[in-house]
């Protein structure tokens, strides 16, 4: 979840965090990338140093560390010998969220501007002149890089039951995501200096089903901590079933609305929402480059989804999985919320002070598409005891991540041999809404994302 509230656009605050490769990953503000008008000193100091892919970031627990309960352990009456490990609990779907994952994506939020000093500015004039309403707020529009890079699971978690709920055991995996900003303001392609805009380290769980109390079915809850000031604890119930096939994925709307509303009874459209608009308060402000290219259109502002399913043209998927969590489930999901700093939260509005919050964000909804693909991938001519080889498929799409497969075929291939193996692709579309200035505004990411680690061809594909 990307949360950027106003800041001044020239002091780049950071989080800097060692990856496993030794690169600094560090979280910035866009403003001066997407500013045409001439550098100036303060800009250029302003700039990522380095042009590289970003580094999936470290995580790491101590090997064999897992979480058990300790009753028998503090019992006086049971002998350490005596003492056993149960089993981890199930994971279910989450065990598709296994090592390091990498993709690209689109991220749109609207954001707070802000008074002298700390105005966000705009090559081409703007009327009326920020922050005067409705210029009160910047549309940021970000082409996008991601790392996600999964854990070990936990272990056994214990939730003490009281009276009649007895007890249960969760069982998850740590994340930490990592998002860059690549937009190319001379190109209109996602090829720009990497800019980090996001930083999440959370967990995934899965909670067993419960009969008592609660009487709910087994769900999945993302908890996670976003660098400016939100929590978020989202819930839903975990799928049961699968589909024979590729996702059928909906549309999303970024109009906004009025606060307590919904977009369908009260939306309030900006200028900005149109793409062939020069003079809006939004970043890129001009994107006839990104126009013709096909990477920021008038389809993606309508419908940010419209990336998602353009990155599975072409591909051959044989089974989607398909989730929703949400910090305000509907019935009969129970459980979630976010939790705000005060700066988010700005004072009560009042008659003397009726500006409200800064961005508060009040409610994340998120849907996850676990996706098995299928590749084909021609292996030329090999002999035992040479070093395994490491191919890819070809893109389905210009653009578009494919895995690493490291291939060590258990015979001689005398001609060139195609196999077919299959990968791990995930795909989301998560909304948040942000309060401020009377309206709930939403903030869009999506991204498609591909294991990063080679891949083991299973004995299978020689058959």
């Amino acid at each position: 979840m990307d949360l950027e509230t106003n800041s001044s656009p020239h002091t780049i605050t950071h989080l800097a965090l060692k990856s496993n490769h030794g690169v600094n990953v560090q979280v910035h503000q866009v403003g001066d990338v997407f500013d045409q008008k001439p550098l100036v000193a303060e800009d250029a100091t302003a700039r990522p140093l380095a042009h590289a892919e970003v580094s999936p970031t470290s995580l790491t627990i101590p090997s064999g560390w897992k979480i058990q309960e300790v009753d028998g352990k503090l019992d006086p009456r049971v002998k350490a010998q005596q003492l056993t490990t149960a089993p981890p609990p199930p994971l279910g779907v989450l065990t598709n969220f296994n090592g390091n994952f990498a993709g690209s994506g689109f991220n749109l939020i609207f954001r707070p501007n802000s008074g002298p000093p700390t105005t966000t500015t705009f090559p081409n004039a703007v009327s009326p002149a920020p922050p005067a309403p409705p210029s009160e707020n910047v549309l940021e529009l970000n082409l996008t890089k991601e790392t996600l890079t999964f854990s070990n699971s936990l272990g056994s978690v214990p939730n003490r039951g009281l009276e009649k709920q007895n007890d249960i055991f969760l069982n998850g995996v740590p994340y930490v995501q990592s998002i860059s900003d690549v937009t190319n303001i001379d190109t209109g392609k996602p090829d720009g200096n990497p800019t980090g805009i996001h930083f999440e380290p959370g967990l995934w769980m899965h909670v067993p089903s419960t009969t008592t109390d609660p009487t709910l079915g087994e769900s999945l809850v993302r908890m996670a901590s976003i660098p400016h000031g939100t929590t978020i604890n989202a819930q839903c119930l975990a799928p049961v079933s699968s589909i024979a096939g590729p996702p059928g994925i909906p549309s999303v709307d970024i109009t906004p609305f009025v606060i307590g509303s919904t977009q369908q009874a009260k939306p309030v459209v900006f200028a900005s929402q149109t793409a062939s608009n020069t003079d809006t308060p939004r970043i890129p402000q001009d994107l006839t480059k990104f126009i013709a290219e096909g990477t920021i259109n008038q389809d993606i502002l309508t419908d940010p989804n419209t990336v998602l399913r353009n990155a599975i043209i072409g591909q051959t998927i044989t089974k989607t999985i398909v989730f929703t969590v949400s910090t305000n489930p509907t019935a009969p999901e129970l459980g979630g919320g976010t939790a705000n700093i005060a700066f988010l939260l700005g004072d009560p509005v009042t008659a003397a002070q009726p500006q409200g919050p800064n961005a508060s964000a009040v409610q994340m909804s998120a849907t996850f598409w676990i996706e098995t693909v299928q590749h084909k991938i021609e292996v030329p001519p090999f002999k035992p005891g040479e070093p395994p080889l490491k191919l890819s498929p070809s893109a389905s799409n210009a653009g578009a991540h494919v895995p690493v497969f490291e291939i060590n075929p258990p015979h001689e291939i005398t001609i060139p041999k195609t196999i077919v193996v299959n990968s791990i692709q995930v795909q989301y579309s998560q909304t948040v809404f942000l309060n401020f200035a009377g309206l709930t505004w939403p903030h869009v990411s999506v991204t498609t994302l591909v294991p990063s680690t080679d891949q083991t061809v299973p004995p299978s594909a020689w058959n």
